[in-house]
């Protein structure tokens, strides 16, 4: 019974194999939407991709589009060709607004650009894109269960994006280029008011204050001193317990020693 069972399993699979080879070599579109159809159900994406792609040109305009279309786009993303899944999905809402499959379509074409968005120290033309297509998604489909997703997509992108804006302003700080560190530092705390990445800012902006004005010319070190005193203060209000504390204090008692210089 078992040897029975298992040839009976081998000529089902042999078959299958034939009948996608002939799908797949026939000039017949009917006959491949067929078989890229059951491929498609059978969660076999890499072979109903090949088929899709064939006749996809053929398809446009006739009745089945709409379904041969959407299920080209799923085997796409299913195959994390995301570049282009984002393309046919959103080809797709564009073609079939009145699809019931519209919202569906819509989250995963503005998804698809997520996994496009690269590590943050790398040029992230790519997040802001997947940024406004969340956005554009969650305006157009307030109600849609995959609100919850999307905001957290969208969350996930715009903190990258303030790690990048940090690490950045951060760099000119590292090499001693403190004049553009604190106008990097202001420009990131305007932009991202609510970031986790605050105390850090607050404390990098501070020294870098210092570093600037106990290496300055006589005449523009009281100016100085005193931004270091105001960068002191935005950091201890922020955060009375900064772990930063220490330090920050030791500058605050060099430069308060220094100013007396300029009391006489």
């Amino acid at each position: 019974m078992k040897k029975f069972l298992a040839l009976f399993a081998l000529v089902l699979f042999f078959s299958s194999c034939s009948e996608y080879q002939k799908a797949l070599k026939s000039e017949d579109v009917a006959i491949k939407f067929t078989e890229a159809t059951k491929k498609y159900e059978a969660k076999k994406f890499n072979k109903a991709l090949r088929l899709f792609e064939q006749i996809a040109p053929a398809y446009k305009g006739k009745p089945q589009a709409e379904r041969m279309f959407y299920m080209y786009s799923q085997s796409l993303y299913n195959t994390e060709q995301y570049y282009l899944a984002g393309y046919q999905f959103e080809s797709f809402a564009s073609s079939y607004p009145k699809s019931e499959k519209l919202e569906e379509t819509s989250f995963l074409g503005a998804k698809c650009y997520t996994f496009l968005s690269p590590v943050y120290s790398l040029d992230q033309t790519d997040t802001y894109k997947a940024i406004d297509k969340l956005q554009n998604f969650i305006e157009l489909f307030p109600e849609s269960p995959n609100m919850a997703e999307a905001n957290a997509l969208a969350k996930n992108l715009r903190e990258k994006l303030e790690k990048k804006a940090f690490e950045n302003a951060k760099i000119y700080n590292t090499i001693s280029n403190y004049k553009a560190a604190i106008v990097a530092f202001e420009n990131f705390l305007i932009n991202f008011p609510g970031t986790t990445f605050k105390e850090k800012a607050l404390y990098y902006k501070l020294d870098s204050a210092y570093n600037l004005a106990i290496n300055s010319i006589p005449s523009k070190m009281e100016d100085r001193l005193l931004n270091v005193r105001i960068a002191y203060n935005n950091l201890i209000k922020f955060k009375a317990d900064s772990e930063y504390k220490s330090k920050a204090d030791s500058m605050s008692a060099r430069i308060e020693n220094d100013l007396k210089q300029f009391t006489k």
